[in-house]
């Protein structure tokens, strides 16, 4: 995974702000975007890279040079400039725009207008977004607790081939796999001698630190 990957957040309420903070703990570059002149301020201290402004406006949008931006999540709580911004950024060229839309109807125009990613998510999706998204292999990312994190990543071409045994994934990362997922169906507690197939999702279990250096660097 490139480490230089470059985040943009536009609507900074409790999802945007959730996804927003995630990234910047996950030690990305993150571009936070907002109207709200207080909810810019109370952000401050958590965001080093805050801006106050409505990302709805073309001018705006084409002034804060975003030709770095490789995602863009969209999670304006106004219908209307929510549809705009969208738009917007697929225009200017950002190449993974993902969209929080207020309900199915919402979402349809989001896809016809160039979405790449639609969701329905509140707070509690944020920081599995955030995971989700700073990396391609990640599937899936959850916070069972405080200390533990489970995350599901599709199989390096490195990998496959080798056994759970000789891929060393719990010496080299410091995580358990605890199950496979191939062709629909779950290997649970897999076998040392299971071997990787090319297409495997594999579901891994530890504290938080290690998790994000096995999504890191996996």
């Amino acid at each position: 995974m490139a480490k230089n990957k470059q985040f943009l957040v536009a609507g900074l309420g409790m999802f945007g702000s959730a996804v927003a903070i995630a990234f910047s703990e996950m030690g990305y570059n993150i571009l936070g975007v907002d109207a709200d002149e207080n909810v810019v301020q109370d952000l401050s201290d958590k965001l080093t890279n805050i801006v106050c402004a409505d990302a709805s406006d073309e001018r705006t949008l084409k002034a804060m040079a975003l030709d770095d931006i490789d995602v863009a999540v969209v999670a304006i709580g106004n219908l209307e400039k929510n549809l705009l911004c969208t738009m917007l950024l697929k225009q200017i060229g950002i190449k993974t725009v993902v969209a929080k839309a207020l309900n199915e109807l919402h979402g349809r125009m989001l896809e016809k207008i160039g979405a790449d990613k639609v969701i329905f998510a509140e707070k509690d999706m944020g920081v599995r977004l955030a995971h989700n998204l700073v990396s391609d292999s990640i599937v899936d990312y959850i916070e069972l607790s405080d200390d533990i994190n489970v995350v599901s990543v599709t199989i390096q071409e490195r990998y496959v081939g080798l056994s759970l045994q000789e891929s060393d994934l719990r010496k080299k990362y410091n995580v358990n796999v605890i199950a496979i997922r191939r062709n629909g169906k779950s290997i649970i507690n897999p076998r040392a001698d299971e071997v990787f197939a090319k297409g495997d999702q594999i579901v891994t279990i530890g504290t938080p630190d290690n998790i994000k250096f096995f999504g890191d660097n996996f």
